[in-house]
């Protein structure tokens, strides 16, 4: 499973993506994925609100996962 993270997301975590091997338990929907990134990496659970895609399409966190799939995490986004 291949996780590709964007903004204060890639900061926090220190890479632009993660990927999840086989041998690690998989995350079965989205809010399990959100679960299991916060516990790795706790700064991660201060960021008040993110978008999940998943194969380029918004998903929510009872959206199930497949070991296949590309996620990106997507923080929140200020322009002027």
């Amino acid at each position: 499973m291949k996780i590709l993270l964007f903004g204060i997301a890639k900061d926090i975590i220190g890479t632009s993506s993660l990927l999840l091997k086989e041998a690690e338990k998989n995350p079965k929907t989205v809010g399990e994925l959100k679960k299991l990134i916060s516990n790795k990496y706790p700064k991660f659970k201060t960021l008040s609100s993110i978008a999940i895609a998943v194969n380029s399409c918004y998903a929510e966190d009872k959206t199930k996962l497949q070991s296949s799939d590309e996620i990106a995490i997507i923080p929140p986004v200020s322009g002027g």
